[in-house]
């Protein structure tokens, strides 16, 4: 602990980003269209295991999905533009299978589930409200896509004042280049501190969050 600083008790959440059929199964609707993800067999095995010790811990696991509605009024024209084929074939459609969490990760409806219509995963959602009633100051994520849907939600936590650990071999993006890409300028930039399951982090409470007091 550094000078000017007093250790604050912590609650973390494992937030788990959008690990659909749709982004994840080989038969999902992005793949279909040609935008499957790299490594995304290791992102799911990664994700698993995380949620596992996740709850081993006794900690909140929140999980995303990337959904629409029923004629998709909600999409938005920017991502219709960037995504005009997803619609076609009515894809990461509210209630399908195809927006629906990957079997591997043991999903239930009793689950905390936070659905989102943008790639930030606290624009528009119960998410901020979820967490400070769950008594959550840190945040602990994983989940697909790197430098999309998990960068915007690390950095609209960031900007919420809620530390983040990214679990980097749990995520997935087109390529590794822009996985790794992504993972650097989290890690760089300071919006996340970025860890490896696989070099045997744990999922867990921080035993303590140092807070700044004033002098």
């Amino acid at each position: 602990m550094t000078a000017g600083s007093t250790p604050s008790s912590t609650k973390s959440a494992l937030i788990v980003v959008d690990m659909q059929n749709g982004f994840c199964h080989p038969e999902g609707s992005l793949p279909a269209l040609g935008m499957a993800l790299a490594d995304v067999d290791r992102a799911v095995r990664q994700s698993v295991l995380a949620v596992g010790q996740a709850r081993r811990a006794g900690l909140p696991v929140i999980f995303t999905r990337h959904v629409y509605r029923p004629g998709r009024a909600d999409e938005g024209q920017n991502l219709t533009n960037l995504s005009g084929e997803l619609a076609k074939i009515d894809g990461l459609a509210a209630g399908s299978w195809d927006g629906g969490v990957v079997d591997e990760l043991g999903w239930t409806p009793a689950d905390l589930t936070v659905d989102k219509v943008r790639f930030d995963a606290f624009l528009w959602t119960s998410l901020d409200p979820l967490l400070h009633g769950l008594g959550v100051n840190h945040l602990q994520i994983c989940g697909v896509v790197t430098n999309i849907c998990v960068e915007s939600t690390v950095r609209a936590a960031f900007m919420r004042d809620y530390p983040v650990t990214l679990l980097g071999d749990a995520c997935a993006a087109k390529t590794p280049r822009l996985h790794e890409l992504g993972l650097e300028v989290m890690g760089e930039v300071g919006l996340a501190t970025v860890v490896s399951l696989a070099d045997g982090y744990q999922v867990s409470d921080p035993t303590e969050l140092s807070t700044e007091v004033a002098a």
